[in-house]
């Protein structure tokens, strides 16, 4: 008797967690990795792993101040000076998405809105025209504007993200690393993207 109630039992749970399979929201994936709607954190910070922020050894003749990414290492560099710099995991473009050449920043945005250029929603139709800037934003925290071109130095609100390849030639940081940079940099910091590693 009680296997037949407990019988009973789990086959009235089923359709109740049908229904709440059904209900829960639908996530729209970008082609940039982020995703619409999903709340960030601005303290959102990498605590362990090659990923994390920290002081390293780093050769090179820019001067301090000027920012190197590397795309192939999946590391931004903020040259420091004597041979140190500060380095961040980043999230970089995917196959057909990368660049390399020298620019500086432009502006600079907290929270910044999002409008995504005509030639992601060609790839993708159903984006939005326009997106507030805020917790949900693709964009997360902050952006630095990378000369005239269509990318950025961003935040993300998908951390798992950083050191892989999947935006559109953006490059993002977790948000406490794009808030931290964002404070170190002022308009008119050289930037400079290599694929490959500084020899």
């Amino acid at each position: 008797m009680k296997a037949m109630w407990a019988l009973l039992a789990a086959l009235c749970l089923i359709p109740a967690v049908a229904r709440a399979d059904e209900a829960s929201p639908k996530v729209i994936s970008l082609d940039d990795g982020d995703q619409l709607g999903r709340v960030s954190d601005e303290a959102t910070e990498i605590d362990d792993g090659p990923y994390k922020r920290q002081v390293v050894f780093y050769r090179t003749n820019y001067a301090p101040g000027t920012i190197v990414i590397s795309t192939q290492e999946r590391f931004l560099y903020l040259v420091l000076g004597n041979n140190r710099a500060l380095r961040y995991g980043i999230g970089v473009g995917r196959q057909g998405f990368q660049w390399s050449g020298m620019v500086t920043i432009t502006r600079k945005t907290a929270w910044p809105d999002w409008t995504p250029p005509p030639e992601m929603i060609a790839r993708q139709p159903y984006l939005p025209r326009f997106m507030a800037g805020g917790p949900g934003n693709p964009l997360g925290a902050r952006a630095l504007y990378l000369g005239a071109t269509v990318y950025r130095i961003h935040g993300t609100n998908a951390p798992e993200t950083i050191g892989t390849a999947v935006s559109s030639g953006c490059f993002r940081l977790v948000n406490g690393d794009v808030v931290d940079l964002f404070d170190r940099t002022p308009i008119g910091t050289k930037v400079v993207i290599r694929q490959a590693p500084e020899l």
